[in-house]
C-alpha cells in the first residue's frame, strides 16, 4: 500500500509509491554526450571568453589575471539571471510589487580538467571548491542589497546542466527565496515548541536507529531523509550545530569534503552517470547565529518527472522508501 509522509521541517507530504518500488539498475541514465572538438569558454585558454574573474586558485602569482595556470575560477555569468548594477527600485502596481532584477549570478569552475566529474576530484581540488563557496558568500555578504546566496550544482542535462565543464553556481538575490522561508519558519516552530534544533533532533535519531544513515565521519553525517522528494535523495549535515556554512573551519572543511565525495562515489556506485543537483541550504545573509535551524546540502537525483498531480497537490510521487535507497547506498562501497 503507498504511504504519505510528512517532511518534519516544511510540513511537506511525499508518497511512497511502493507498488511503483524499484531497483537502481531499473532506472534509465544517458551516457553523457561527448562533443569532440567542441569549443568551452571554461577550458583553460579561453579565459578571455568569459567574464573577468572574481576569485582564483591555484594560479602562480607571476601570472596576469585571467589566464591559464589556474586550478579554479569563480567569473560571473556571461548570461545572468540577475544583474549586480543598479538599485532595487521596489515600487507598487496597485495590489502587485516589483524591483529591479538586481543581484549577482556567478560560476564556480570546478576544475582546469574538462573530463572531470565532481565526485571524483581530487581531495584538494574538492577542497578550492568548498573554499570557494565560502569566500564568495562572504564577500558578497558586505553587499546591502542582498540578503541571500544560493549555491548550487546542476550536473547533467536532466538536471539543467548546460555545459559539460564541471562547475556550479551561486546566486545572491535581493529577498529571500520562498523556500528558504518556509524552512526556517518550520524549524523555529519546532525549537519554540521544544527548545531544539530539529536538524539536531533528526541526526541524533538516524544514528541511534541507523536505518537511513548512509554514511558518517568526525564531523558530517549523509542521511536518506525520512520524507525524500526523489529516489536517492540525501542530505550531509554537520554533527555539531551551526546555522552558517561561512563559519566552517579548515578542519571541518575537509571533513566535508571526504564525506561528500564519498556520497556521491556511492551514488555513482548505484545509478551510474545518475543527473542530480545539490543546493546549499545556509542561514540569511548578515544573520545572527540561529539556535533553531542548521546549514546542510541538500542532493537530489533527477531520477522521477514532475507532472500535472505534482504541480497541482504540491505532492511528491516517490518510488522508493529511503530505507531501501539508504541499504543500496550503504552496500555501494
Amino acid at each position: 500500500m503507498p504511504e504519505l509522509r510528512k517532511d518534519p521541517v516544511l510540513g511537506r507530504w511525499i508518497i511512497i509509491s511502493k507498488e511503483r518500488s524499484k531497483r537502481p539498475t531499473d532506472f534509465i541514465v544517458e551516457e553523457p554526450r561527448v562533443i569532440e572538438g567542441g569549443f568551452c569558454p571554461l577550458c583553460p585558454g579561453n579565459e578571455k571568453t568569459t567574464p573577468n574573474e572574481v576569485l582564483v586558485f591555484g594560479r602562480e602569482p607571476i601570472l596576469p589575471p585571467n589566464s591559464a595556470g589556474w586550478k579554479l575560477r569563480v567569473v560571473p555569468n556571461k548570461f545572468p539571471a540577475l544583474v549586480i548594477e543598479g538599485d532595487l527600485e521596489k515600487q507598487a502596481e496597485g495590489l502587485y510589487d516589483r524591483m529591479n532584477g538586481i543581484g549577482a549570478h556567478e560560476v564556480i569552475i570546478e576544475s582546469p580538467n574538462h573530463e572531470d566529474r565532481f565526485s571524483f576530484l581530487s581531495q584538494e581540488q574538492m577542497l578550492f571548491v568548498f573554499r570557494a563557496f565560502r569566500n564568495r558568500i562572504l564577500d558578497l555578504a558586505h553587499d546591502k542589497r542582498f540578503q541571500y546566496v544560493m549555491v548550487f550544482k546542476n550536473y547533467g542535462r536532466p538536471a539543467g546542466a548546460s555545459l559539460e565543464h564541471p562547475h556550479s553556481q551561486l546566486v545572491a538575490l535581493p529577498i529571500l527565496p520562498r523556500m528558504v522561508i518556509s524552512e526556517l519558519d518550520g524549524a523555529l516552530s519546532y525549537y519554540k515548541y521544544k527548545d531544539r534544533c530539529i536538524f539536531c533532533d533528526i541526526i541524533r535519531q538516524e544514528i541511534q536507529q541507523d536505518v537511513r544513515l548512509v554514511c558518517q565521519n568526525s564531523h558530517f553525517v549523509t542521511l536518506s531523509p525520512f520524507a525524500p522528494r526523489s529516489p536517492f535523495e540525501m542530505w550531509i549535515m554537520p554533527k555539531e550545530h551551526s546555522s552558517s556554512y561561512t563559519e566552517q573551519s579548515e578542519q571541518s572543511l575537509a571533513a566535508l569534503v571526504d564525506i561528500f565525495s564519498e556520497s556521491l562515489q556511492r551514488l555513482d556506485a548505484c545509478i551510474p552517470n545518475v543527473p542530480y543537483n545539490f543546493v546549499l541550504h545556509t542561514q540569511p545573509l548578515r544573520s545572527q547565529p540561529l539556535d533553531h535551524f542548521h546549514w546542510h546540502f541538500e542532493i537530489v537525483p533527477k531520477l522521477t518527472s514532475i507532472a500535472g498531480f505534482e504541480w497541482g497537490s504540491g505532492f511528491y510521487i516517490n518510488p522508493m522508501p529511503p530505507e531501501d535507497t539508504c541499504t543500496y547506498l550503504k552496500e555501494a562501497m
